[in-house]
């Protein structure tokens, strides 16, 4: 499949699950190159109460943990979407992976949080930059549910698709990234760190 821009593109989440995965597959229809992960300790899910979260490590199959939701309360996690979150997820990629165990280089980074784009900064400044390749990282505060996980696709679509059709991206970011906020209401964190 031929990609619509050379821009590499990561979507980081905390868990891997909800936002980026959205992302991911939303840019991925549109023909982008695009990979999701995310940044915490564990993937967390909600459980049937607020203290009893579903707790998995990065990298087990979203069809066990689906299997192991549909084993514990199918009809609960059918009617608060989570198993159709999972049939999404494994429809795009097998597992959900930690950013922090990530080899590859990306030109934007794109997180849902505050504390991820934190998160990502904090393991990007611990390396030493070898490469001396940019990548620009954006923040766009994205609620953890399904609708605003839908409209927050939309939203880092429309977003990437103009900084792909950038010619300089590095000396238009600052631009763009203004117009798109005020074109949406919101507001974005940027930086730029060096692989």
């Amino acid at each position: 499949m031929a990609f619509v821009s050379d821009l590499s593109i990561a979507v980081i989440c905390s868990s891997n699950m909800n936002r980026s995965m959205e992302a991911h597959g939303y840019l991925a229809k549109k023909r982008f190159k695009v990979r999701s992960f995310g940044t915490g300790d564990k993937v967390k899910l909600p459980g049937t109460a607020a203290d009893k979260p579903n707790v998995y490590d990065f990298g087990i199959p979203y069809d066990d943990i689906y299997n192991d939701l549909c084993n514990k309360d199918k009809q609960y996690y059918t009617q608060n979407g989570l198993l159709h979150m999972l049939d999404r997820n494994r429809r795009i990629k097998p597992a959900s992976e930690k950013f922090q165990l990530c080899t590859e280089r990306f030109d934007i980074i794109v997180t849902a949080e505050e504390r991820v784009y934190d998160q990502v900064i904090e393991f990007m400044e611990s390396r030493s930059p070898v490469y001396n390749q940019p990548v620009h990282v954006i923040n766009l505060d994205i609620q953890d549910n399904h609708e605003d996980a839908t409209i927050g696709a939309f939203l880092i679509c429309d977003m990437v698709t103009k900084m792909a059709q950038s010619e300089d991206l590095d000396n238009d970011i600052d631009e763009i990234l203004h117009d798109f906020e005020v074109q949406v209401g919101r507001s974005v964190l940027h930086c730029v760190l060096f692989y």
